[in-house]
């Protein structure tokens, strides 16, 4: 009996194995745990270590936006659930900027996993060519930071950042005659 039901165990977990995820096979440390109830986003920091280091480079300050921040959170959380460092977690980044209501095409996301604090994950975006250069969008006027938090994955802490620029203004178009004659575009003939 016992050998049954050490077998239908080893079974189960073999194909729990085959589903896909890289969840830890382990239960996470005591340490891992602390480390992770204590991490948390602070987007005011993360505003002054970025407008911080904005300003070494000669470029001007972001301030926190509300729908960026929601953005950032929905990815944070896609990743996290999933186990998955991917710009794709949550749907492609491009379908996401539409998704919530970004008319810019200026707009770039940072994501990093394993880091601890929020000057953690921005020392290892700066380390990195790529994020940096997100960082130092000269366009970037808003951010949204977000952090999700899953023990059972390999990196238990999961980042996104999202930079934007402001909206575009939409022109708006004259109403009236289609046709323009003299100095008025107003006045038909």
């Amino acid at each position: 009996m016992t050998r049954a039901l050490n077998a239908a165990l080893a079974l189960a977990l073999l194909a729990a194995g085959c589903a896909g995820t890289q969840r830890e096979a382990a239960p996470p440390s005591a340490r891992k745990l602390e480390r992770l109830a204590a991490v948390k986003a602070e987007p005011a920091e993360a505003v002054r270590i970025l407008n911080g280091y904005r300003a070494g480079k000669g470029l001007g300050p972001v301030r926190l936006d509300p729908a960026l921040t929601t953005m950032a959170q929905r990815q944070a959380d896609a990743m996290a659930a999933g186990d998955s460092l991917s710009h794709d977690a949550a749907g492609s980044f491009t379908s996401r900027v539409h998704a919530a209501g970004l008319d810019t095409v200026r707009a770039a996301e940072n994501l990093g996993a394993g880091y601890y604090s929020t000057q953690e994950a921005f020392d290892g975006w700066k380390k990195s060519s790529g994020h940096e250069t997100n960082l130092v969008m000269p366009q970037a006027t808003r951010i949204g930071i977000a952090l999700a938090k899953n023990p059972q994955t390999r990196y238990g802490a999961w980042w996104t950042l999202v930079l934007a620029a402001e909206p575009e203004k939409r022109r708006e178009r004259p109403v009236g005659p289609v046709g323009y004659f003299g100095s008025n575009p107003f006045t038909p003939r």
